[in-house]
């Protein structure tokens, strides 16, 4: 958490906020919050001084691109948060503030907003990168985007591993941006239990797989994610998408759609939630 509906709810916010701005001084007050700048200052690493043109975003990892085409990727790991406020930043900062931006009207200079970027847990980060080509080459380490997956992406990606259906689902190699969320919501409407060995899936249930996978993201990006404990947009609007979960984190209720009792178990290592009855 965040997983990719609320990371491309964080990006669509941020477009919207801040594309078009220059920014006019960037500080880090955690220097091992930001890595890949080979040398470049802190300051020129968060791109001060330069244009936001666009928010690029591959699975859970977001992009800054700049005007002279340097970028800065942000992960949120699990608790990380980009927030824009008004201009300018009033002091004190938030708890877990690692980095802040002082954004201007790129011809006025007149101060816009401020930006922020917490992370209380640290398991997110920043990376600098001396181009948006960059960008594409680190990510291409990634699996395709999961908004992107088809039937025939997903059964290639799926060959050959004896994982469960689930690990792999959270495997970020295999596609990019599903968490523990999503991937019990996804087979649920698909109707397979998160144990089952991956190379044991019929290719009907393999193409079931992707498309709920898809569908499901769609329907949580369009409600702003899901805010389980303190997701928030960078607008700070939080996600109404919880609401519509049917398994996730139900545990011990019964299922929607049969009424049986939700089981629980662990599948690597990560608390998964899914009805005997209606996943086989």
């Amino acid at each position: 958490m965040p997983e990719l509906p609320e990371v491309e709810s964080v990006r669509r916010s941020l477009s919207h906020l801040v594309v078009g701005l220059r920014v006019a001084r960037a500080t880090l007050a955690r220097p091992d919050m930001l890595s890949g700048q080979d040398a470049a200052p802190a300051a020129e690493a968060l791109l001060q001084g330069r244009t936001i043109t666009r928010i690029d975003r591959h699975g859970k990892n977001l992009a800054l691109i700049a005007s002279d085409n340097r970028a800065l990727g942000v992960h949120l790991g699990m608790t990380g948060r980009l927030s824009v406020l008004p201009a300018p930043l009033n002091p004190p900062l938030a708890p877990h503030t690692h980095a802040c931006w002082s954004l201007a009207h790129p011809r006025s200079g007149v101060p816009a907003a401020s930006m922020t970027f917490q992370d209380p847990r640290r398991f997110g980060g920043m990376v600098a990168y001396a181009t948006h080509e960059a960008v594409g080459q680190a990510w291409a380490q990634l699996g395709p985007d999961a908004l992107e997956t088809t039937p025939e992406i997903l059964a290639a990606q799926l060959a050959g591993t004896r994982r469960a259906i689930k690990a792999a689902l959270l495997d970020q190699r295999v596609i990019a941006g599903v968490g523990n969320i999503y991937a019990d919501e996804a087979l649920f409407r698909a109707g397979v239990a998160p144990m089952h060995p991956s190379d044991r899936l019929r290719r009907g249930s393999v193409g079931l797989i992707a498309q709920k996978v898809v569908e499901v993201l769609r329907e949580a990006i369009d409600a702003g994610g899901s805010s389980v404990r303190d997701y928030l947009d960078a607008a700070g609007q939080p996600g109404s998408y919880a609401r519509s979960h049917a398994v996730y984190g139900r545990a011990g209720e019964p299922c929607l759609r049969c009424g049986r009792t939700l089981l629980s178990c662990l599948v690597s290592q990560r608390t998964t939630v899914w009805c005997r009855s209606c996943q086989r």
